[in-house]
Formats: structure tokens, C-alpha cells, sequence
């Protein structure tokens, strides 16, 4: 039983969530990836401030550990140490593949299906994971490079529900599939809720000092002329 913030910046929608026992209270959220340095922690005074919590009783802070952007992840992770170490908090890292799913299964609701979130990672590549939905791992989280045979076996046997930012050029490559099913996803650190809330229960804390984002692949530097 806990009272837990939960952040997600993860994509250009960044959004802060207030949970007590894994359900939801209150959620902000932002368009503008480029202010999620400021908002978030607008947003997370806002949220205590309009329900009259106390950073004292909050019990811990979640934050959407990747993979997704590096600059929206370093700031959500640099937001939710700096939150840790001021109050004394412990910080909880959710898998932010993990948390899509969690989401996509409250809102489909079909146990016999398998849930596929994708996150463009620019030209045919996306961050992606497959699971079932009491969120077993079907597929690891990897960065995957799109081409018409992607998921061919999983399809052959299930039906997949693909969602996501990276989803519409999975769709524009597949042929007609009868198990592909296409779904409206909108980032929500509110996903996190349920399984922050496990995390804190099991005591599954991330290391404060070490703890770095789950990026699945370096960033690239372009050389310089």
C-alpha cells in the first residue's frame, strides 16, 4: 500500500501521475517534449498541491526507464533523483515497453492476446517487446529493424495487438493479416500505477548513486567535418 509519483517522459507526451495503492488519483501531461525539464516538476507540485499531499507522505517515486528518447528519458530519470534525494525517497525504474502494455491490456481487456508496443526509433527501426497480457515476456525489449517477416512466427500462431508511435510504418509493411490488430495509444505515466505499486510492494528499488536509463541502443554522435 503506497502513495506513489509516477513519471513518464519517455516521448514527445511527458506526463506526471499520482497513484495510491495502484490506482490512479490525478494525471498531468505535456505535448511539448522541449519542456519537460520545466513541467514536470510544475506538474508534480501542481498534483500534491491540488491534492493536499505532503512530499512527507509520499512513499516513493517511479519513473519510465526506457527505452524511448535519450534527451526525454535522461530528464525524467534526473527528475525523479533529484525528487529521491531531496525527500528520502526510493526511486522504482518501470520498463517504459512494460508500462505500454499495462496500459494497452486495461484498455482491450483480451486475455488470449498478445500485446506488442512500438516506439519509432526513426527510419524503420523501433523499440519494441512483446507480451502476454499478465505481462509475460514473449519477445525481449530490442531495437528492431522493420522489414515484411518482422513477427511473421508470433502472427502464425496469435493474435498481436500493435501499438504505439511505431506502429503505423509496421502497419504500412504488413500485408493483409488476419491475427495483426492495430490500436489508439496515448503515453500515460498513469500505466505505470499497477506495476510501480508491485515494485514497491517486492521492495524492487533501483540504486539511486548508479541507476542510468534503459536506452537498448548508444546514441549516435555524428562525426564532426
Amino acid at each position: 500500500m503506497a502513495l506513489i509519483i509516477n513519471i513518464d517522459t519517455a516521448t514527445v507526451r511527458g506526463s506526471v501521475s499520482l497513484a495510491r495503492d495502484g490506482k490512479v488519483i490525478q494525471t498531468l501531461a505535456s505535448e511539448e517534449q522541449r519542456d519537460h525539464a520545466a513541467t514536470m516538476v510544475l506538474f508534480i507540485q501542481q498534483l500534491l498541491q491540488e491534492q493536499g499531499v505532503s512530499p512527507a507522505a509520499v512513499d516513493a517515486i517511479a519513473v519510465s526507464a526506457g527505452p524511448g528518447s535519450y534527451t526525454g528519458l535522461r530528464v525524467g530519470v534526473a527528475t525523479a533523483k533529484g525528487l529521491c534525494y531531496a525527500w528520502e525517497k526510493p526511486l522504482i525504474a518501470v520498463s517504459t515497453l512494460q508500462m505500454m502494455a499495462e496500459g494497452m491490456v486495461l484498455q482491450q481487456r483480451d486475455a488470449n492476446a498478445l500485446y506488442c508496443p512500438m516506439l519509432d526509433a526513426r527510419r524503420m527501426e523501433v523499440f519494441t517487446g512483446v507480451y502476454t497480457s499478465r505481462l509475460v515476456e514473449v519477445l525481449p525489449p530490442q531495437a528492431l529493424i522493420l522489414d515484411e517477416n518482422s513477427y511473421k512466427d508470433l502472427l502464425a500462431q496469435h493474435k498481436v495487438i500493435f501499438f504505439g508511435d511505431g506502429s503505423p510504418k509496421w502497419r504500412q509493411l504488413l500485408n493483409s493479416q488476419d491475427n495483426a490488430a492495430f490500436a489508439e495509444y496515448e503515453m500515460n505515466a498513469g500505466d505505470m500505477s499497477l506495476l510501480s505499486e508491485a515494485a514497491y510492494a517486492a521492495k524492487s528499488f533501483a540504486d539511486l548513486a548508479y541507476f542510468s536509463p534503459f536506452y537498448l541502443k548508444p546514441f549516435f554522435f555524428p562525426k564532426k567535418a
